[in-house]
């Protein structure tokens, strides 16, 4: 499995991977995502942490271009999301498997590659992108072993690799962690960090799981689908005086509920 020093350093790019500007989803008559203002750095590892139900798959979605109903402006690797040259250039993985039970390891991502790849030519390109992908997710002892009968974070694994065939420049991964032991979940944030590191790849990772927030190069906090944070661990536990990012969290909660319990200025008061 690929390994790399924690966290890796290599320098972002001058633009952008992602720019978003009142960008707003409504559903149902409920504002999803309200009015968010942020970027995230190409070549690194970004955060995107909330409780569930914050609106983070939402976010997620937007940014992949599967997502109805969106109003402001959300640009992706310099397109506007959704655009039809990006779907080669991004990896989604949603929380849900996305692979084929009654195959193996190594037919799955056969199957998938041939869909990316297609003709007889790139067969051989092919076979040896599939080996590599399948060393990459740590999976070479389970490659012939059905789908159906893996455990459920070697399934998750699948469907990384699956992401990973395409080579993408933005890989976007929702709660891939979930239910992964220590181990695993280790395993898996040293490959995303070779990924950033030795691909200049861009990832998005969600969670709701606060000490992650420590493996991540850049942050974006949700709350009730508001941006309360966008800025580096680092600089987010010295803003706001805080030992570490979950205390920090909390810290930007406690302030925000108060800001909202403050009382309208009048009139008056507003125009002073």
């Amino acid at each position: 499995m690929m390994n790399s020093t924690h966290p890796s350093r290599a320098p972002a790019g001058p633009d952008p991977a992602v720019h978003a500007r009142a960008l707003t989803v409504v559903r149902g008559g409920h504002t999803v995502l309200d009015d968010l203002a942020f970027d995230i750095p190409r070549g690194r590892i970004t955060g995107l942490l909330g409780p569930s139900g914050c609106g983070k798959t939402t976010l997620m979605r937007a940014v992949v271009g599967t997502q109805a109903h969106l109003t402001g402006t959300l640009d992706v690797l310099g397109h506007p999301a959704g655009h039809p040259r990006l779907r080669p250039r991004i990896g989604y993985v949603t929380q849900d498997p996305a692979v084929y039970d009654d195959l193996t390891v190594r037919q799955n991502l056969d199957y998938f590659a041939a869909v990316l790849h297609p003709g007889r030519a790139a067969r051989a390109e092919r076979r040896a992108t599939v080996t590599r992908t399948i060393e990459d997710v740590d999976l070479t002892r389970h490659a012939d072993t059905l789908a159906g009968r893996l455990s459920g974070g070697q399934r998750s694994r699948v469907s990384l690799a699956v992401a990973l065939l395409g080579t993408p420049e933005l890989l976007v991964l929702d709660e891939p962690t979930v239910g992964l032991d220590p181990v695993l979940r280790r395993d898996l944030w040293n490959l995303f960090h070779a990924l950033a590191a030795t691909r200049a790849t861009t990832l998005l990772v969600s969670s709701h799981v606060m000490d992650e927030a420590e493996r991540c190069h850049h942050l974006l906090l949700m709350r009730e689908g508001r941006i309360l944070a966008a800025e580096g661990p680092d600089a987010l536990r010295e803003r706001t005086g805080s030992p570490t990012v979950e205390d920090a969290f909390l810290h930007l909660v406690d302030r925000a509920a108060t800001a909202a319990a403050q009382p309208a200025p009048t009139p008056k008061e507003s125009a002073r």
